[in-house]
Order: C-alpha cells, then structure tokens, then sequence
C-alpha cells in the first residue's frame, strides 16, 4: 500500500513540474508575439506583462476596457487618470502564476466577476456611489 501512495505521489509531482515547464513555454511563446504597449489615451488596451512587470497609467478620455494578461509576471495599471465611457467597460483579465494591482477613481461602481485560485478584490474604502456611477466590469480569471 505504501508503494502505491509513493507512486501517486511521484505522478502527482512530475504531473505538476510538467505543468509548470508547459506554462513557462507558453509563455515565452506568447511573449514573442505580445503588443506593444498602447498610447496611454487609448480608450481600449490589450497590455500583457509575460516575465515582466507592468506599470501602466492611462489617461484615456473614454475608456472602454479591453485585456490584461499577467504571465510569470505583474504589475500596476492605473485608471485614475481615464475617464470611463458613459455606457461602462469591460476588462478581461488573465492571470497565470502572476497576478496586478488595478487603480481606479473612487467614484466609479467596480463589479468584479472574476475566479480562480487567486483571489480578486475592491479594497477601496466603502463609499455611497451614485447608481449613475460608471461602472467597470472585471471578467476572467
């Protein structure tokens, strides 16, 4: 029986290892073929920091959202500056063994519909914002 534990155990760790090594491939390939960085007034994005990190601020007048990969890496994208469009935006978001910080004004309403492993979360401090607030969608996991 023990040498049956031991052997599930053995498969379980070379089954995690070639997972890992398998990410890590996948991420240098997507990192050939990874955007530059938008113009900081871009009302969408597509901003991916694969082995890297990111520090992006956006002073879009119109944000409308758009991706945000995070890959073996991370960062800050800061929305302080943007100004959300009035019909709201939808960020799609990606987090693989990395994870970000998103900053966003405090009067806009922030619905986070993300899952996983991780965890995502408004830490802002609770506020009465008006049901006409813009609101920014998180999405992915």
């Amino acid at each position: 029986m023990g040498s049956v534990i031991g052997r599930l155990v053995g498969i379980v760790v070379v089954a995690w290892i070639g997972a890992i090594v398998a990410a890590m491939v996948g991420a240098v390939m997507a990192k050939r073929n990874a955007p530059q960085l938008p113009d900081p007034s871009a009302d969408e994005i597509d901003l991916q920091a694969i082995f890297q990190a990111l520090d992006f601020r956006s002073t879009a007048g119109q944000f409308r959202g758009g991706t945000l990969v995070c890959w073996f890496g991370g960062g800050t994208l800061d929305l302080r500056d943007a100004s959300l469009d009035p019909a709201g935006a939808t960020l799609q978001i990606r987090a693989i063994f990395g994870g970000g910080m998103i900053l966003v004004p405090e009067t806009w309403n922030v619905i986070t519909r993300v899952r996983g492993m991780g965890g995502a979360q408004d830490s802002r401090p609770l506020a009465d914002r008006p049901g006409d607030a813009p609101t920014l969608t998180l999405e992915g996991m």
